[in-house]
Order: C-alpha cells, then sequence, then structure tokens
C-alpha cells in the first residue's frame, strides 16, 4: 500500500492563506511546477474537502489552466489520470472523473482509499490534512516554504498537534527563493 502525503505551501511563519484566504503568494514559477509534477507522479489518489477539490478542478474543467505552459500542461494530466475522494457534507455531486465523494472523513475511509489504489495518496488542505495528522493517518509532509510572512490566516498545522518526523529531502528553488522539504513519519 502506497503512503499518504500531505503537500503543502506554507509561509515562514506557517500559515496556508492569509486572513481573507489569499494564497496568491505561492503561484509558483515553471520549474517548481515541473518539479510538482514529478513528484507526484506516483500519486495515483488525492483526498480533498470541498474548497480543495473546488480549487484543483479547474485542471479538468478549464483548459487553459493547462494552456499556461508545457509545464502546467504536464501537471494537468497527471492531475487528470488521479483517483479523487472528496470528503465533504455540503457538496451535491462531484464534476471531474475518477471522482467520488464521501461524507465523512474516517480512518476507515482513508484505508479504502489506500486500498483501492497501488500508489501514494496526497491529502491536501490543511484542515482535511490536519485531522488526518491528529488521527496519525499521514506519513509524509512535505513543505513548500515560501519567503512570504501573513501574520495570521489557516495555519498548516492544527494546534495542539504533536508528532516526530525525520528529514528525508530538501531542494531549493533559488528563482523564487522557495525551500521544499520533506519529512517522514518516525
Amino acid at each position: 500500500m502506497g503512503k499518504v502525503l500531505y503537500s503543502v505551501s506554507s509561509t515562514l511563519d506557517g500559515y496556508n492563506s492569509d486572513a481573507q484566504g489569499d494564497f496568491s503568494w505561492a503561484f509558483p514559477a515553471e520549474a517548481v511546477t515541473a518539479a510538482l509534477a514529478e513528484d507526484i507522479a506516483d500519486v495515483t489518489t488525492y483526498l480533498y474537502g470541498r474548497r480543495m477539490y473546488e480549487t484543483m478542478a479547474v485542471w479538468e474543467t478549464d483548459p487553459s489552466a493547462a494552456e499556461e505552459s508545457p509545464e502546467s500542461a504536464d501537471f494537468g494530466e497527471v492531475w487528470k489520470r488521479a483517483r479523487k475522494v472528496v470528503f465533504s457534507r455540503t457538496l451535491d455531486d462531484v464534476w471531474t472523473d475518477r471522482t467520488r465523494l464521501e461524507r465523512e472523513f474516517t480512518a476507515e475511509a482513508v484505508e479504502r482509499a489506500k486500498a483501492e489504489t497501488p500508489g501514494d495518496l496526497t491529502i491536501e488542505g490543511p484542515t482535511l490534512a490536519g485531522t488526518a495528522l491528529v488521527m496519525g493517518l499521514v506519513d509524509v509532509v512535505e513543505l513548500m516554504i515560501w519567503p512570504v510572512t501573513v501574520g495570521g490566516g489557516t495555519r498548516v498545522f492544527p494546534d495542539g498537534l504533536r508528532a516526530g518526523f525525520r528529514l528525508a529531502r530538501e531542494r531549493r528553488f533559488d528563482e523564487q527563493g522557495m525551500v521544499q522539504v520533506r519529512y517522514e513519519r518516525r
């Protein structure tokens, strides 16, 4: 069975978005997009909450997203090939291929998703991932740390989380001053 990865953009002060929900500071250059597409090549399932699903569905519903560059096109193709499981009590339906809706986020639902796929899974969005971290379901945390502070907003990690990790990889993207670090749970 694959690993569950939490991959997230973070400010230096530990936020994924500011108090108004803005994360425009995390728009990646082409080198970063290419690296992320390479990183997710082994990902066969995405676990999303409603807001993250609505944000990422653009890779299938808006062709202009993939037309921005060859790197964006590659990322879009990798994204479309993967399965998606959306955890939401408020969505009536999902609108992308290879996607199913689950009403409750449980350890059993994550284990079911893991059993259905040969590769890795990502859990995206700090709210859903925070719950998974507290439940001990996340195997890998990958932070993309951007050289900006926002002073408040949505935290990358939930309050009260205590967990041990070991550094598995670090990578610099000098063009934007971004650093990517990958930690595996002990």
